[in-house]
């Protein structure tokens, strides 16, 4: 008998696609509010939190940079503090304290911007600081002045990830790994293992979820861009220089961070990110080159528009790319006392990040939705601290479709 044939047409009241944080956070929160329903996830790894989510420096972020009333901002806020409550007694969390850097008069006007939207985010404990405090602070830091966050965190996500595993499998939840989805039919959904009929379709697929989108609603309004992120390690011995997040005063023009340094759990510290297209959804070295990927990119006309607009800033980041020394040029503005010999080579993560088609990078997380599915499709930073909230959010309007 074909083992296809039986296993074919599976029903579930809700599927949902990529065991990220975001897709197992949904999961957990569907069941928490209703263990009886059959859900399933799909991934097309071997494991959770292979891209987005287990690619990161582990930062719980605080909420310091969003726009008051964004749905970044709402989401950070909520998710943060259910994030922590998820991980205590489960997984390692770090107390750690972060500055923002400011060494110009123009990256000291917007400092005060962000402690304006700190305190309307709620940060507890934020405020500016002098170059004197800073040196208590951080040692080796070097800025004019300074946005002191005395209440942060740093977290194992993959960890995260596993655990979140666990509970929805204990709660009757089911997670095939391997089973990349490829077809939508009116009532059906094809994957490379088996074919699904669920109420309700979920698309947490991160790089690929506008592709997922446009297959499944027929249109598609936005397109993913890949932008690689890449960092390097201080080498052990230089470890101690630093003693919390490390960042600059971000460019206001541009959804990126800049080149920080972040402490991690397993008590590694990171410099990085960069931000740089990847020729790949899934470029995770310079090398890695994909003509479809590429072929979608160059044929998107928000990414001409994009070009035009960020060429300057765009040549800079593939400069530096290719240049560790201007790298370590952007640490040494944070921290003067490192050489270029003190950092070596680490990972590199991908950004999935909407271009509009005005050639805007989209600033907040966006969700589309029809009758039968809902799909995530802007979700970058902080959408890992968020996940809770997020998934919360998927979660009420799943319930709605199924209980309706």
């Amino acid at each position: 008998m074909n083992f296809y044939l039986v296993v074919r047409n599976m029903k579930y009241d809700c599927l949902i696609i990529g065991a990220g944080l975001v897709g197992l956070a949904t999961a957990y929160q569907i069941l928490a509010s209703d263990p009886h329903l059959k859900i399933i996830i799909c991934e097309k790894e071997n494991e959770p939190a292979f891209h987005q989510s287990g690619r990161n420096s582990g930062v719980v972020h605080s909420g310091v940079y969003y726009k008051p009333g964004s749905l970044k901002a709402k989401n950070c806020l909520e998710g943060r503090a259910e994030l922590l409550r998820f991980a205590k007694e489960r997984v390692k969390v770090q107390e750690i304290h972060k500055v923002i850097l400011a060494q110009t008069e123009r990256e000291t006007a917007y400092l005060l911007e962000l402690e304006k939207r700190a305190q309307a985010n709620g940060v507890f404990g934020a405020e500016i600081i002098g170059p004197e405090r800073l040196k208590e602070i951080e040692p080796f830091a070097k800025g004019a002045q300074a946005l002191y966050l005395p209440h942060c965190q740093i977290i194992d996500y993959p960890a995260v990830a596993k655990e979140l595993c666990q509970e929805i499998q204990k709660r009757g939840g089911e997670i095939s790994f391997g089973e990349e989805i490829q077809e939508f039919k009116e009532e059906t959904v094809l994957g490379s293992k088996r074919e699904y009929a669920p109420k309700v379709v979920v698309n947490c697929a991160g790089l690929y979820s506008d592709k997922i989108a446009k297959a499944c609603l027929g249109s598609a309004e936005h397109q993913i861009l890949p932008f690689r992120g890449e960092y390097y390690l201080l080498r052990e011995e230089k470890r101690s220089l630093v003693k919390g997040l490390i960042y600059p005063v971000p460019d206001p023009q541009f959804p990126f961070l800049g080149v920080h340094l972040t402490p991690m759990v397993n008590g590694k510290v990171e410099a990085g990110p960069n931000a740089i297209l990847a020729l790949a959804r899934e470029g995770y070295r310079r090398t890695d080159f994909c003509l479809r990927d590429i072929s979608d990119v160059l044929s998107y006309s928000g990414f001409w528009k994009m070009a035009g607009k960020y060429w300057k800033a765009g040549m800079y980041e593939m400069a530096r790319s290719l240049s560790k020394r201007l790298f370590v040029k952007d640490v040494q503005r944070l921290l003067p006392a490192l050489e270029e010999s003190d950092l070596i080579p680490g990972g590199a993560g991908i950004r999935a990040q909407v271009v509009k088609k005005d050639g805007l990078l989209m600033d907040d997380f966006c969700i589309r939705e029809d009758l039968r599915s809902i799909h995530v499709v802007n979700a970058p930073s902080p959408a890992a601290t968020a996940c809770f909230a997020i998934g919360k959010t998927i979660a009420e309007k799943a319930l709605l479709r199924l209980h309706s």
